[in-house]
């Protein structure tokens, strides 16, 4: 029987983006503070996950092994270091955070059957890398806040009480939404990015944290003036609204995952390209 294990490990580490071939305003204006001399530093979190058969211990592998297998090869390494100089591999692409985690495979590759790695900068920005040649994908995390009411216009007030509960009481109530958009793409080789991730951020904004935040969306958001803004139809807004935009930046969106409260959240992935697109979501939990 096959089953995957996680183990996770973390490190502390310094990195620039500074590319020698641009000049100090080139590089100013395609990696922003970044640039800064002598770089900036992260707590880094990663998770490895493996695959393989149960043994007759119940293991798929010995998990001390394991951690002595990661400090080998990464964490002892890395931490407490100099990104750009501690590899070979930073020489010719920046320590961005999608490609040390493709060059962090490529290093337990040999040792560990790996099908994921997973590999956080801070809570907000992390990457997954999956063994798939250059593909990555990147997560961005962000939040706004936002009240709405659950009811059908087309149906009575009794009606949507049956259907919504306390959600369907006439003057709403309120969340502190928080927000993941994962994108996929190609790592380019000499940058080390799948996508510039100020102009990602800046697009996420602008199509919807900033038209979302401090709004009552029944009221304030076009769209559910006819759709129940419930979480599953708000992710499906959400990844409707940033498909164009995210293309538009080179990159592809993948998912997005709406947290209405601790208890309940949605995601839904975007459509594969050819396919028609399902206006359909995945909630983790119904519960309110």
């Amino acid at each position: 029987m096959k089953c995957i294990i996680n183990r996770r490990a973390q490190f502390s580490s310094s990195h620039r983006y500074w590319l020698p071939e641009l000049s100090a305003a080139e590089n100013s204006q395609k990696f922003g503070p970044c640039v800064n001399a002598p770089g900036h530093g992260h707590n880094y979190v990663l998770y490895v996950s493996m695959e393989g058969d149960l043994d007759e211990y119940g293991m798929v592998l010995n998990l001390s092994d394991v951690k002595h297998v990661i400090k080998r090869e990464v964490t002892a390494q890395l931490d407490f270091a100099y990104l750009n100089e501690v590899w070979p591999e930073f020489e010719r692409s920046l320590p961005t955070t999608e490609y040390l985690a493709k060059v962090i495979w490529d290093r337990l590759a040999p040792h560990l059957p790996l099908v994921n790695i997973q590999l956080f900068e801070h809570p907000e920005l992390w990457s997954d890398y999956s063994g798939n040649a250059m593909e990555a994908f990147l997560t961005v995390s962000t939040h706004f806040s936002a009240a709405h009411r659950l009811a059908s216009p087309r149906l009575s007030y009794e009606e949507n009480c049956e259907i919504y509960g306390k959600c369907a009481r006439p003057h709403g109530h309120g969340h502190n939404y928080h927000l993941e958009v994962t994108v996929k793409g190609q790592i380019d080789p000499r940058t080390g990015m799948l996508v510039d991730l100020a102009a990602l951020q800046a697009a996420i904004d602008e199509h919807v944290v900033e038209p979302f935040d401090h709004t009552f969306l029944n009221k304030d958001i076009p769209y559910f003036a006819e759709v129940v803004p419930t979480a599953e139809n708000i992710a499906v807004h959400i990844r409707d609204l940033l498909q164009s935009p995210i293309a538009a930046l080179g990159a592809s969106l993948h998912k997005v995952k709406l947290i209405e409260s601790p208890n309940n959240s949605a995601e839904v992935y975007a459509p594969v390209p050819g396919s028609q697109a399902v206006n359909t979501a995945a909630p983790e939990l119904a519960a309110v």
